[in-house]
């Protein structure tokens, strides 16, 4: 599941024009999902537990790296996760101007957060139904937007569109691009099954890349021959736009598929992200209170709700503002994911792998040069941004050294780790 779709892609356009829009659009996922989905499939294939990306780097560099790794992880989440309800009102409100007036949006957001912790405390299965039919749904208005808009060429270069208030530069949509190309660890996780691995996965996941690229690169392609100007993008565009080339009924059929997006990316990764608690719970990095089930659907309610608390306190950040500081978490805890790669290369050389990166040592470190490289990028641009009357720069770093913080209190509070105070209530539940 790659994270975005092509719903709320439009900053890119509006930031960067369209031909360096479909560059960056085919250039990014060479240099950032492909190294990484890479990287994940060597060690989810060696290392299939529970916890993923946690337990990798907790086995390659100890208990503090891992903590590090968990609490990256799970920050970035909260801004991650606070995307998709932001979405979620940007294209009901384009139906329905009346969300925008006062908190109604904000209130709406919530919304999203609590029927989809609600879901997920109900059960996996309940999440996967809902995401089968939600993925279905969300594709159709666009392949209708690929095949009308031959039939406009530059009918649209003098349209009337709402005026935008996005101050997006080209750096701001190469951060919205990675943002839209993440979520490739969840293709990851079946390496271990897939036959002769060592040459079907790599084929695979081009051909993976390649097909989420076009979903991407189409829609802006065909809607460059309306001679519609960039400077008409914003997020949540997609459904105004779309009613200029197909008329009200495209329009709808937008809305309800930015929509349905939204919520069903947010309602799938809750299940992901929810994971991590309950694992760091069961190594005893947690208090036993996050390992706690539901009695019936097994779902660690308890983290689902903790984490709920906080995606919703970050709902009135804006999208730009989310995906600066999402990128910038999630890239540190992706460096210390490539550096578990080379580490495992290093000291573990026998641990059996069934789909290798290739290269050997040289190679493992050598795949996380490009995604480094391209986290530069939004260094830079979160000096820029402000969150709270500080830069985002300044208050994601404040974030980190918050995780080196709280593991030396956590380390302090139970120096033997916290399942072994907390077995009767682990086991209570």
């Amino acid at each position: 599941m790659v994270s975005g779709g092509t719903y709320g892609t439009e900053e890119i356009v509006h930031g960067a024009g369209y031909g360096r829009a479909i560059l960056i659009l085919l250039l990014t996922p060479l240099l950032w999902s492909l190294p990484t989905a890479f990287m994940i499939g060597e060690l989810s294939s060696a290392l299939p537990y529970e916890g993923g990306y946690y337990a990798w780097v907790r086995r390659a560099m100890g208990n503090f790296w891992g903590f590090q790794e968990a609490w990256l992880s799970l920050i970035a989440s909260i801004f991650d996760m606070a995307i998709y309800p932001t979405l979620f009102v940007a294209y009901l409100t384009r139906m329905f101007p009346w969300f925008q007036q006062g908190n109604r949006g904000w209130w709406v957001a919530l919304a999203v957060v609590i029927a989809c912790a609600v879901l997920n405390i109900a059960g996996v299965k309940v999440v996967s139904l809902t995401s089968l039919w939600l993925f279905f749904a969300l594709s159709a208005p666009f392949v209708a937007i690929v095949l009308l808009a031959p039939f406009k060429l530059g009918a649209l270069a003098n349209a009337v569109t709402k005026p935008t208030t996005s101050t997006v530069d080209i750096l701001g949509g190469l951060l919205i691009c990675m943002w839209n190309y993440m979520g490739w660890d969840n293709a990851s996780t079946i390496a271990t099954e897939v036959e002769r691995p060592q040459r079907t996965y790599p084929r695979a996941m081009l051909v993976a890349v390649c097909i989420v690229a076009l979903s991407y690169v189409l829609p802006f392609a065909a809607m460059w021959m309306t001679g519609l100007i960039p400077t008409a993008w914003e997020t949540g565009s997609w459904a105004d736009i779309a009613g200029l080339l197909g008329g009200p009924l495209l329009r709808v059929g937008v809305v309800l598929g930015g929509i349905i997006s939204a919520f069903g990316m947010f309602n799938a990764l809750v299940m992901s992200y929810s994971r991590l608690p309950l694992a760091m719970a069961q190594d005893g990095m947690l208090p036993g209170i996050f390992g706690k089930l539901h009695p019936k659907s097994r779902a660690p309610w308890v983290a689902i709700v903790a984490l709920a608390i906080g995606w919703a306190m970050c709902l009135g950040l804006g999208f730009a503002r989310l995906v600066t500081l999402d990128i910038l978490l999630y890239g540190f805890s992706l460096m210390l994911e490539f550096v578990a790669l080379a580490v495992l290369r290093f000291r573990e050389p026998d641990l059996p792998r069934p789909f290798r990166v290739p290269g050997g040592l040289f190679g493992a470190i050598a795949v996380g040069i490009p995604p480094m490289l391209l986290l530069g990028f939004s260094i830079i641009r979160s000096e820029h941004e402000q969150v709270w009357n500080i830069s985002s720069f300044a208050f994601g770093m404040i974030l980190i050294a918050a995780g080196f913080v709280a593991y030396f209190i956590n380390h302090a509070l139970k120096p033997q780790g916290w399942a072994v105070g907390d077995e009767k209530t682990a086991s209570a539940s």
